[in-house]
Formats: structure tokens, sequence, C-alpha cells
């Protein structure tokens, strides 16, 4: 099977966000998904338009869900404007209905075995498969699509996203809670959606044609149907010429999702130029990978991580800042940097795994009242 990689812009950026619906009293999951998304698009025509130039408003696998999609953005802030005006557009229509938006990785109380989930046939599918994990995916993730010029570059820009995945879930991580009890781990949502028979980490693909070797035998076997149903962590999108990262949380404010896009859009474009210099992407090792997966997960911010296959262990936050510096003069080229920036604010203010705990905590262990603070911060931006 031959797989065309579209031509893109090297390094615009596209963001998708999912958020869920709550009840603004209770803080509790409502599913009202589809009737908001139909409001908004009702008041709003060109919101459900769906097209690769605008932003658009969708809905997704449980009733109590939406998700925003930007359209193709030549720069972070342009991209994190449109999540913020689609943002908006929900609000209109959801404040009146006694809804807010809800936007982490998991939510703190509410059961997943009381979630209903969209009637279309491709969701009862996942569920009619996966049977009892199908039925757990109550997360709520952050994707970011970013441009790549070249199908020479896919796979080398997958596997220099795949070093720095810890440094992106630990950033990200916004998923203390299940089901009304504390997991003990930073972002529970990626342990929950690797259960998924397609989802979870890549495989280490010497080459395109291996890649196309992949899909092939799963479209062959009957696992999918369609190569989008392929829901790696991290993926070519051939479609639209892009590498997708798919592994964060959902961050609970624009300026968390701004700081997590420019530093994938960053690494995108630093892979692309060390490709065009004549140089080389390393491929980490996949038993690393997956360590360095489940120790951000984990332990959040807190990480001690492998840098690289030379087995040098720093503190997740201490890479961190000297890969933001490195990146810094990439970002100005790009516009993002100030959102790159914001990268050393989560840092040194904490990411939203901790914002959960430190809120819950105050208040003798609520989690109604975690709930409610990421729909203030949701609301602040």
């Amino acid at each position: 099977m031959h797989i065309e990689f579209e031509h893109s812009s090297q390094s615009t950026i596209g963001l998708e966000w999912e958020v869920a619906l709550v009840d603004t009293e209770s803080g509790a999951l409502v599913p009202r998904g589809q009737e908001v998304m139909k409001a908004v698009h009702a008041a709003l025509p060109e919101r459900a338009e769906e097209s690769t130039a605008s932003p658009t408003l969708t809905g997704e696998f449980l009733e109590n869900t939406v998700e925003m999609v930007t359209g193709v953005c030549s720069t972070v802030a342009e991209a994190t404007g449109q999540l913020g005006q689609l943002l908006e557009d929900i609000r209109q229509v959801a404040t009146p209905r006694n809804l807010a938006v809800y936007a982490a990785g998991t939510h703190p109380f509410s059961r997943w075995q009381d979630q209903s989930v969209v009637d279309k046939d491709r969701y009862f599918t996942v569920v009619d498969r996966a049977q009892y994990w199908g039925r757990q995916m109550v997360i709520y993730g952050m994707h970011v699509h970013v441009g790549v010029n070249s199908q020479e570059k896919a796979l080398p820009v997958q596997d220099r996203l795949l070093a720095h995945y810890p440094h992106l879930l630990a950033l990200s991580a916004n998923s203390p809670y299940w089901n009304g009890q504390d997991t003990g781990y930073a972002s529970h949502r990626s342990q929950i959606f690797q259960q998924l028979p397609t989802a979870g980490l890549p495989y280490a693909f010497a080459d395109w044609s291996e890649y196309q070797q992949h899909l092939s035998d799963l479209l062959d076997t009957g696992v999918i149907d369609d190569i989008s149903e392929s829901r790696l962590d991290v993926r070519p999108v051939p479609r639209y010429g892009t590498i997708e990262m798919r592994f964060c949380d959902s961050p609970s404010s624009l300026r968390d999702i701004g700081a997590i896009a420019a530093l994938t859009q960053c690494l995108v474009e630093e892979t692309s130029r060390i490709l065009d210099d004549g140089g080389t992407v390393e491929q980490m090792r996949p038993w690393l990978v997956k360590e360095n997966k489940w120790r951000a997960a984990r332990y959040g911010l807190d990480a001690v991580i492998i840098k690289d296959n030379s087995l040098e262990e720093p503190l997740v936050t201490d890479h961190l800042r000297q890969i933001v510096d490195r990146l810094m003069p990439i970002a100005r080229d790009l516009d993002c940097a100030e959102e790159l920036g914001w990268v050393n604010h989560i840092i040194d203010h904490g990411a939203g795994y901790q914002r959960q705990r430190a809120v819950a905590e105050r208040a003798d262990g609520d989690l109604k009242a975690a709930a409610l603070d990421v729909v203030r911060q949701v609301q602040e931006g």
C-alpha cells in the first residue's frame, strides 16, 4: 500500500482541545455536549463547516464532550486565539443552560460508569471491541499538528518528539484523580488511553516503507478500517502533511496550551533544520521511551527522566529549562518566544495535577472544589 504524504508548509500549526461540560453548581459531568454543539452551530453556522482553513467545533466520543479544532495557523498566538473564540462561542450557549466548560485529563469524581457514548457507529465499535477499557475512556486531551514539508522528515520528527515525550507529558499532566480517588499519578489519563489496542507508543519504524507496511497490515487484518483509526501517541497524518502529537492531558488554560504548543512547534522546526543541514536524528531505544512515559505519568514535573541513549538522567524540569534556552532563537523566528517562555511559568508555578491536589487539600479533600477550580481556570484563561 502506498501512502502519499501531502505537502504542508513547514511548521504551520493546528490545535485540538477536548473539553467537558459540567453543571455550574455541582461541577459534575453532564451529557449535553451534542446539545451545546448544535446550539453553537445554529447560532454560528460557519462553526459547523469542517475545514482546514477555519476553526470548528465538533463532537467527540462521549456525550459530555465537545472538541475545539483550529484551522491551519502560522503562529501559536493565532491558534490559541481561535481556541479562545471557540471557547467564547461555547460559553454563550452553555451559561444560560447552567453549564460550564471543564478542561483536564480526567474528572475528579464523576464516575466513568455513568457516562454515555455519542450515538455513532464508529464509537459503538470502539466500545464493543475494547469492552471494559473502551467504556472507561472518560478522558480529555490536547493534540498538536505541526506541518512537515516532506515525507522524508515525518518519521525523524516523530522520533524527535518521542525523545521529548516526558517533557511534554509532565508539563500537561492534569489527571491525578479517577472516580473520586487520588491515583498517585500526575497523568492517569495517559495510562487509561494506552489500553486501546491501536493507541499508545508508536513502533520504532526504520523508514517510510516500514510505516506503510504497518498500516497495511492493520487494514488487511481488520484491526482498523481507516488509517486514522491508528491512534498512536505521535503519528504522521498523511492527508494533512503533519505530525500529530496526541499524548498531552487537556490543559486548563489557554496559557498552558500556548506553552505546550510552542514547545512542540519549536521541536519540529528544530528537527527540520537539522535534516535540512544534512544532519540525522537519533532514534531513542523504544524501552527507554516507554520508561520515560511512565515516569512522567507517575511523577510529572518531579520525574527524573532518561535524556537519551547515553542514559543520562536529569530532573525533567532542569532539562526543560535547558531546552527552552536552546529553542528560544527558533521561537523568535516562529513568533512564539512569549509562549515558549510560558514553559518556565508552568515549572515555577506548578502543573495542573499539582494545582488540583493543592485545591483539594485546602478544601479538606473535597474534590468538588478541585473540579470547580478547573472551571475557574478555563474562564480566566
